[in-house]
């Protein structure tokens, strides 16, 4: 099971979605990370949850400003590729103005791409609702993309099967549900998402037995701001070579 740090697990007092949250989760055995990506004015991806910088009466849009302009401490993914390497996991929601998810998905692809070439890409994960994905799937039949979204929606569109056969046929790789959907009435909802050949996801697992709870339902993933009980239950990183994580 992936255990995705979310915008990086960062611990008490440490600014979320910087590179030192992100590096702490994986020293400290994550296999995954997790954030959100905005494009900035001059088309530049950056890492940063809601795209608003800035205090109030004096808050600017990333999408506005160009990255020369931007603070250090928020990382572009290129450097945040430079500073950790592309050795693990990585789940990205794509932020931005309304029919921009396909071109922040290029803008992403091509950092990814030219950080780490095909490895890189096939460790990326790219979030987003299922007409976006369905679009974007015929402009990169490779990246693995991922359909967050709510049990309502799922059980309108016909049930586990009918909508699990909907994401299959949209080269859809995944379905992530919050995790307070995953009750035990729905714990076989994640095999009849293996027997079509899709992964079962889960975000905000934040307590130790949520997280031990979705990993017996057979969830392939999760998503937790709890460093030390995500990976006490997923398991941390190791280096074959070292035997330490890396």
């Amino acid at each position: 099971m992936i255990g995705f740090a979310h915008r990086g697990a960062p611990a008490p007092h440490q600014r979320e979605n910087t590179l030192p949250a992100f590096r702490r989760a994986l020293a400290g055995g994550a296999s995954g990370l997790e954030s959100d990506a905005w494009l900035t004015a001059d088309g530049v991806p950056v890492l940063h949850h809601d795209g608003v910088l800035g205090p109030p009466g004096r808050q600017r849009r990333i999408t506005e400003l160009t990255v020369d302009r931007l603070p250090g401490w928020l990382p572009t993914l290129a450097s945040f590729y430079a500073e950790l390497g592309t050795s693990f996991e990585f789940s990205l929601d794509l932020k931005g103005p309304a029919g921009g998810w396909a071109d922040a998905a290029d803008a992403v692809l091509a950092v990814t791409r030219a950080a780490g070439g095909s490895a890189a890409a096939a460790r990326l994960w790219l979030c987003g609702n299922l007409p976006e994905l369905a679009a974007y799937r015929s402009r990169d039949p490779d990246v693995r993309l991922v359909n967050s979204t709510a049990m309502a929606n799922v059980e309108s569109g016909g049930g586990i099967d009918a909508y699990g056969a909907r994401l299959r046929a949209a080269g859809v790789a995944a379905l992530n549900l919050r995790t307070r959907e995953w009750t035990p009435s729905r714990a076989g909802i994640a095999a009849a998402l293996h027997e079509l050949g899709l992964a079962a996801f889960g975000w905000d697992a934040q307590r130790t037995a949520t997280l031990a709870r979705l990993a017996g339902y057979g969830l392939d993933a999760v998503y937790s701001d709890h460093l030390r009980r995500l990976v006490r239950v997923t398991g941390s990183v190791i280096d074959a070579r070292t035997g330490h994580n890396p």
